[in-house]
């Protein structure tokens, strides 16, 4: 069983809260003013969501510019929405639809991925993984002494 999560109660009750404060100092006045007031704030939350959607359609699913940028930027706790404002990008589901925990992953140009997990819409964990170096690319000892 999930824990509850208490925001989706509290910030809902703290708008109701908000305007009955508002009706008991100021009436009907009050009442629009702070309706108002959560309409621009709620408002300005779908907006921002939308650009952030609007700019990740625009880039290939589960890429990112640099994977280990991606890493160093990831704090637990962040939402899933933070991390696709980051990178840009959807990440690409790695786990069944509509389970949790969901594990995405964003991959780079040169191989190396951030695997992420959430639950419930918060970063729990994440993992980068580089590509092994190939033998071939490593100079040898006659290249060294050549050049």
């Amino acid at each position: 069983m999930r824990p509850m999560n208490f925001q989706k109660i509290l910030v809902p009750v703290g708008g109701i809260v908000l305007l009955g404060l508002a009706w008991r100092s100021y009436g009907w006045a009050g009442v629009a003013l702070t309706g108002g007031a959560i309409v621009m704030f709620l408002l300005l939350h779908f907006n921002r969501a939308m650009q952030v959607l609007k700019r990740a359609a625009d880039r290939p699913v589960g890429y990112v510019a640099s994977a280990v940028m991606l890493n160093a930027k990831l704090k637990q706790g962040a939402t899933l929405m933070h991390a696709i404002a980051m990178t840009r990008a959807l990440g690409e589901l790695r786990s069944p639809k509509d389970e949790q925990p969901e594990l995405y992953r964003w991959t780079d140009t040169g191989g190396s991925y951030v695997d992420a997990v959430f639950n419930g819409g918060k970063l729990q964990s994440w993992t980068l993984t580089r590509p092994e170096a190939a033998p071939d690319d490593a100079p040898s000892s006659e290249e060294d002494k050549a050049g």
